[in-house]
Order: structure tokens, then C-alpha cells, then sequence
């Protein structure tokens, strides 16, 4: 297989996009009401221990994504079973991203256009991604990188007049259970789904990049959701942003400069759907990559359109509604997540140590 290289300057603007793209029409946190900021900020500290267990099972392996992790340290037998288990979790999440996408195209741009019409079409801009390899999605990525950060400081610009500081009043009202529950929304949507570019990721520039490259996308993509976030509070206040399922677009509709600048809220939409690309984009190329390891092909390409149809058909049938699908995502996606992403990268970091060790001794005699 072509060894596929991508900068630390790439990796940070993909792991970018990841993480606001995806979640930059939603108020992440709202468990916390008002003390949602202290809620995220809490967030980001809990997974920063996830992310040095992310970058450390890429440096002690380096050149290796987590299927070739897995393989060198569970063997054969065990070793595919958790690949598959990994497989299954993100082929299921890819078709639940392409279903969200979908559903937001869908309501906000063409309400008359069959859902379907939109999926396939997504669907196919990803697949022509990923025939390219992950570089393309660097390059990609690296391009386009700013333009959420541009679009958010204008947001914030144009919506100062509107923005209530009473909104964040009182700290702590209610305690510091929500603001735990909130945090732990932060945590597993979107933070912690960084653990995705251990089987996207495999060859950086250098040796420490993994670290350099998952601190920094963390914290950029982190700080981003908080500011937009907090404006949709400020603005809206957190009952208008509980009760509609996309706050940001809301919020960003009430932009109104002198009867002549209105509905832009096109701007968000157009960082949701970048995100959406690079994130079903990745999805897919970590499902490829599973699928070749467990069956030793040499390259995961030929097999990108058979993956692609069987995610496009699960996104179809996965979800009755829109209001079912936020449902499944607050009350059972976290838990349902938190293997894959937390326990077994835990499991998998601790025996990745023993093996190191191991080799290091039977090095040395």
C-alpha cells in the first residue's frame, strides 16, 4: 500500500474540521444551562488525558495505525475481534453522520428534495475523497481551514448589539451536577471522537508530531464549539437554544444590519457541511482501512464503493425522524460510545506499554 504522509500543519486542520464542523449547529453542553462555559472548559480538561493515550500508542508504534496496534498486541485471534468491534462502531457512525448532514440539507435548503437524493450525493463526494487517500483530505483540510474562524469572529461582530450577559447569570444556580452532566456531553460529542485518527492516522512528519498534532486540534476545535457556544446563549438564552434543534442557525439568523445584511446564516451552514465532508470522509477511510486489515488486502481502495453503498443504505433506514435521531444521540450515544472511544484505547494503551517493554528487554539480552 502507497505509505500516505501528511504534515502537522494538515493533521491540525483536519482534527479542525472534525470537531467544529460536525458540531457547530448544535450548543454542546446544555446540561449546564448557563454554566455551560464552565461546563466545556471541564470538558476539555477531562479528555486531554484520552488525547496523550491517543498520541502515545501512535508514538510507541510509529508508522501504525490502531489496526496494526491492535494485531501486534492482542495477536491474531483477539485482535480481529476488537478490529470488527471497531468496524462495526464506525461504520455505524458514519451513516449516523451522513444521516445528520442529510437531515440538516434537507430542512434547512430543500425541504421538497428526497433525503435520499442528498444522502447519495454526499455519499459520493466522500468516496471520491478517499480514492485520493488521506492526503488529499490534508491538503483539503489545510485550504479551508480558516474559514471557520473567520466566519465565527464576524458572527460575534455582527451579533454583539444583540448578545445579553445576564443570560450566563447565576453561576452555579443549580450546582455542579449539570455542569458535570454537561462536561460529559462535551466530552463524548465531539472531543473524545478524536480517537478516530488513530486508525485514520499512521505516518507523520516526525516522531512527536502525534502529540503536537492531537493537543493543538483538540484545544483550536475546543475553544471554537466554547465561543460559539457561549454567543448562541448570549444571544438566544438557553431556553430558545434547548428547545430548537439547530441553536447556531438560529442564532445567526437574527443578524440584521440596517435592513440590509440578513440570512447569513448560509455562512455556519457552509462550516457544517465542510466538517460534514472531512468527517464522513474519514469515517469511511477508517472502515475501509478496518475491513482491509481484517481481510489482508494490500490496498483499501477497490473497496471504497461496496463500503460506501453499505453505509448509504444503513444512513436511509437508521432513523424514523429527526426527533428520534436527537433522542438516540442524548440518551444513549454517549454510553454506547464510551467503550470504543475511552475503556478499550485504555486497554489498548496499557498492553501496548507491556509490549514495548517486553521488546525493549529481549532487545537489550
Amino acid at each position: 500500500m502507497k505509505k500516505e504522509v501528511i504534515s502537522d500543519k494538515q493533521g491540525i486542520a483536519i482534527i479542525v474540521l472534525f470537531i467544529v464542523g460536525s458540531s457547530s449547529i448544535f450548543a454542546q453542553g446544555l446540561e449546564a444551562k448557563q454554566d455551560l462555559w464552565l461546563a466545556f472548559v471541564l470538558g476539555i480538561i477531562m479528555v486531554l488525558p484520552m488525547i496523550m493515550i491517543y498520541a502515545r500508542l501512535h508514538y510507541i508504534f510509529s508508522d501504525k495505525d490502531l489496526f496494526d496496534i491492535v494485531d501486534i498486541c492482542f495477536g491474531k485471534l483477539i485482535g480481529k475481534v476488537l478490529i470488527i468491534l471497531y468496524i462495526w462502531f464506525v461504520y455505524y457512525f458514519s451513516s449516523d453522520m451522513l444521516f445528520t448532514y442529510g437531515q440538516f440539507i434537507r430542512v434547512v435548503w430543500f425541504q421538497e428534495t428526497p433525503q435520499i437524493i442528498i444522502i447519495i450525493f454526499m455519499g459520493i463526494l466522500c468516496v471520491l475523497a478517499i480514492k485520493e487517500g488521506i492526503e488529499l483530505l490534508g491538503r483539503f483540510s489545510q485550504l479551508f481551514f480558516h474559514i471557520p474562524i473567520i466566519t465565527l469572529f464576524i458572527i460575534i461582530i455582527l451579533l454583539i448589539s444583540d448578545m445579553n450577559i445576564n443570560n450566563l447569570r447565576p453561576v452555579l444556580k443549580a450546582g455542579i451536577k449539570p455542569i458535570l452532566e454537561g462536561a460529559f456531553s462535551v466530552f463524548t460529542f465531539p472531543l473524545v471522537e478524536i480517537v478516530m485518527f488513530t486508525m485514520a492516522f499512521s505516518n507523520f512528519k516526525r516522531k512527536k508530531s502525534p502529540y503536537k498534532v492531537f493537543i493543538i486540534g483538540l484545544l483550536i476545535g475546543g475553544v471554537y464549539l466554547l465561543i460559539l457556544s457561549l454567543t448562541n446563549i448570549l444571544v438566544i438564552g438557553v431556553d430558545i437554544a434547548t428547545n430548537h434543534y439547530y441553536p447556531s442557525h438560529t442564532t445567526i439568523s437574527r443578524i440584521d444590519v440596517g435592513g440590509i445584511l440578513q440570512r447569513i446564516e448560509i455562512v455556519i451552514a457552509i462550516t457544517y457541511c465542510l466538517g460534514g465532508f472531512i468527517k464522513i470522509s474519514l469515517l469511511l477511510l477508517c472502515v475501509c482501512k478496518g475491513v482491509t486489515k481484517i481481510f489482508g488486502f494490500k490496498d483499501y481502495r477497490f473497496i471504497i464503493i461496496p463500503i460506501s453503498l453499505l453505509i448509504l443504505n444503513l444512513s436511509y433506514f437508521q432513523y424514523e425522524s429527526v426527533m428520534y435521531y436527537f433522542e438516540w444521540g442524548k440518551d444513549v450515544w454517549p454510553y454506547y460510545s464510551f467503550p470504543f472511544q475511552v475503556i478499550l484505547p485504555i486497554i489498548i494503551w496499557i498492553v501496548a506499554e507491556i509490549k514495548k517493554k517486553k521488546l525493549v528487554d529481549n532487545s537489550i539480552t
